[in-house]
């Protein structure tokens, strides 16, 4: 249930769009460009990391089925799923920036090699020697007897971490081979992104151990809401006022747009909560060059609560005509 308690969800099985939901208003909170606690980075990685899992098919059916001991493969022959050694970070922007695509520098803290062993983990001019415990196999074999006969189980060696040797830790890196380190990273995000999008830059993660290969950084993306026009999907969202007069008789307002702002045509008769298709005014597709949705203006008409006397004379004699016509059509 940890993954899940992480993004104050508590029920075995929920949807994708409430992960989404949970990982984007945790995400806000304790975030470290926003959230200057002590303990706030360390809490926005668990959230990733969760989000990480239950966003993903594949993880997410190791989790349901076994929980964290089927994420690190304990008791199961399946193999690492995703390395170890990926980085997640957050970016969180404007929907301008994410309807175009923008180029962004973002600073990372990873775990780079060390260059006083050059990752070895060895304090310089020492050489490794054979693990005493295990004899150089990185391996245990403990045994247990029980009724139904003797058990033994392979462990990885806990004097040498499994690789069979033994030395002098390096006083830099604390025989880590790694140490950690502030980088930034130029970002190209496409178009048409949206949030809980994420995209994978390859080998920008931490450095493997012993030289190893390193891991991928992944970014999720995070569309800050704009305040006048709404996304769904590749449409936007956006409502116009007009008069009623203007309603009745058509008129051309500006509109804002992803673009800019717009002329929009109001046809004569309008009705209130009409639709109106701007098209291809939308957000591209994501890779689908030259495709993007339309934006949908819904059409507010503002019926006034107070009339001057001239004004309430004139719609009288508009209604009178009005009904005029409506006796002569029905003779």
């Amino acid at each position: 249930m940890e993954f899940l308690q992480r993004l104050g969800l508590s029920m075995k099985v929920i949807c994708f769009d409430r992960a989404i939901l949970a990982y984007r208003k945790l995400a806000r909170s304790f975030h470290p460009d926003v959230n200057k606690k002590p303990d706030a980075e360390q809490k926005f990685k668990e959230i990733s990391n969760a989000y990480e899992v239950l966003s993903d098919d594949e993880k997410r059916s190791l989790y349901d089925k076994y929980g964290e001991a089927g994420l690190k493969g304990a008791g199961m022959d399946m193999g690492d799923f995703s390395n170890p050694f990926d980085l997640f970070e957050s970016l969180f922007e404007g929907m301008g920036g994410m309807v175009f695509g923008v180029e962004k520098e973002i600073e990372i803290t990873r775990l780079e090699s060390c260059g006083t062993c050059d990752g070895s983990g060895a304090k310089p001019g020492t050489k490794p020697s054979k693990c005493s415990t295990c004899g150089g196999q990185g391996q245990v074999v403990s045994s247990a007897r029980t009724p139904l006969g003797v058990f033994q189980q392979v462990m990885t060696c806990s004097s040498c971490g499994g690789t069979g040797e033994t030395f002098s830790p390096c006083n830099t890196c604390s025989g880590d081979g790694r140490v950690r380190r502030t980088k930034r990273i130029s970002l190209k995000v496409p178009a048409g992104v949206d949030s809980g999008s994420r995209l994978r830059v390859r080998s920008e993660g931490n450095a493997g151990r012993r030289g190893g290969s390193p891991g991928d950084l992944f970014v999720i993306i995070e569309v800050m809401p704009d305040p006048v026009l709404k996304r769904d999907d590749t449409n936007i969202l956006y409502t116009c006022k007009v008069s009623y007069i203007d309603a009745i008789l058509g008129t051309t307002i500006k509109v804002p747009t992803v673009d800019g702002m717009v002329d929009l045509k109001i046809p004569a008769g309008t009705q209130p909560s009409t639709t109106l298709v701007m098209a291809k005014k939308g957000v591209p597709v994501l890779s689908k060059r030259n495709m993007r949705g339309d934006q949908l203006v819904r059409v507010q008409v503002e019926i006034p609560k107070r009339l001057s006397s001239e004004e309430k004379k004139l719609i009288e004699e508009l209604a009178d005509l009005s009904k005029g016509k409506t006796a002569t059509s029905r003779r």
